[in-house]
């Protein structure tokens, strides 16, 4: 019995040694894991934000006057120019009004003109000191009431011809009239809500979208201001909402210097020619910004870890591990990052599995990720 107790004590010893020495030289041999030798790539990378279409001009034209509608000269949809008429309203009672004020006028003229001859009479009798001072100033003042009344009956006047002029409404811009529901015989005013049509100036496009409070700061750190930001920001494309790329570039004009409370966002516009007019101004749609990065050092996402918020790569130096803080480009594609600072060109890092790594593991086994 005391030499099996023997026997099978040294039975565990040799084991125990044998895992202590199987250690030992896993861990002076280190963990095999992939890593890459970073060297610069150009990159192109690009985002998408919803955007909404509008016309250049999109007008609604109301009436100005009451009355109904004697005569509809617009088919809807149609080309329309500056100054066409698009409707006319019942002008008989807007006529007779002109008419009645052009013989207020026509009363006033001859009024002031009876006064005036008045007057110069009364002075030339006051020069002789045939009528008092107070018949002078009695005939001064009525030359004055005439030339009032004169210029109050010309206003009337000018209010009329406007009115009737107002009868006959006109596009105040050139596009494209939308669908109405107003047709001959139906009574309107300057005080209704809905438009009698509207007109859409679409040979250019402007397209809205926004971009973040923290996106445009970083766009005014980066160029020094909004307007450089503005003169160096890339042309755009528009993803139209069946999934179609618009065939024409855009640029983006304005950057409004306002931020939403709501939202916290910034309104951005960009400007689209529309001469094949394939933008409708309501639509939906995605603005995409590409971003040319050349000789930019990218690496895996595989290849990195996140802290509170900081990202970490980890360096081999001197066949072990390195946990290296890293910036990165804020756009990516999901697969890669750009890093700005922190990795730079010869560098060589774990390029997989870096959440299982710790800082000081020894890297050996070294084999390169081979490229696609």
């Amino acid at each position: 019995m005391k030499v099996r107790s023997i026997f099978v004590s040294g039975l565990c010893c040799i084991s125990l040694l044998s895992g202590c020495q199987q250690n030992t030289k896993q861990q002076n041999e280190g963990e095999n894991y992939p890593v890459m030798t970073l060297k610069p790539e150009d990159r192109q990378l690009s985002v998408k934000y919803s955007a909404v279409i509008e016309g250049k001009q999109d007008v609604e034209i109301r009436p100005q006057v009451s009355g109904t509608i004697t005569k509809v000269c617009v088919e809807e949809g149609a080309r329309v120019h500056k100054g066409q008429i698009l409707f006319i309203i019942d002008q008989v009672p807007y006529k007779a009004a002109l008419q009645k004020a052009q013989a207020a006028v026509a009363t006033a003229e001859a009024c002031e003109a009876t006064a005036r001859q008045t007057l110069e009479g009364k002075q030339s009798l006051f020069k002789d000191k045939v009528i008092s001072d107070f018949e002078l100033r009695t005939a001064q003042n009525d030359y004055k009431s005439a030339k009032a009344a004169l210029l109050q009956a010309q206003a009337e006047m000018a209010d009329a011809q406007n009115n009737l002029s107002y009868t006959e409404v006109k596009s105040p811009v050139d596009g494209y009239a939308g669908m109405t529901s107003y047709r001959i015989g139906a009574l309107v005013s300057s005080s209704m809500t809905d438009a009698l049509i509207d007109v859409s100036d679409n040979s250019e496009m402007y397209v809205y979208f926004s971009l973040t409070e923290k996106q445009v700061l970083s766009l005014t750190a980066q160029y020094g201001s909004l307007d450089k930001a503005l003169q160096s920001f890339p042309e755009v494309s528009l993803e139209l909402n069946d999934g179609s790329n618009y065939e024409q570039k855009g640029k983006v004009d304005v950057i409004s210097g306002i931020i939403d409370k709501t939202t916290g966002a910034v309104s951005m516009r960009a400007v689209f020619g529309n001469k094949d007019k394939r933008l409708m101004s309501g639509g939906q749609a995605n603005i995409i910004i590409t971003y040319d990065r050349p000789q930019c050092i990218v690496i895996p996402q595989g290849a990195t870890y996140e802290i509170q918020n900081r990202i970490f790569a980890y360096k081999v130096v001197d066949g072990k591990a390195v946990s290296t803080p890293i910036k990165v480009f804020e756009i990516n594609d999901g697969a890669e990052y750009i890093v700005e600072e922190g990795l730079q060109e010869g560098d060589i890092i774990v390029s997989e599995g870096a959440g299982l790594l710790k800082d000081g593991t020894i890297i050996s086994a070294v084999k390169e990720e081979k490229e696609e």
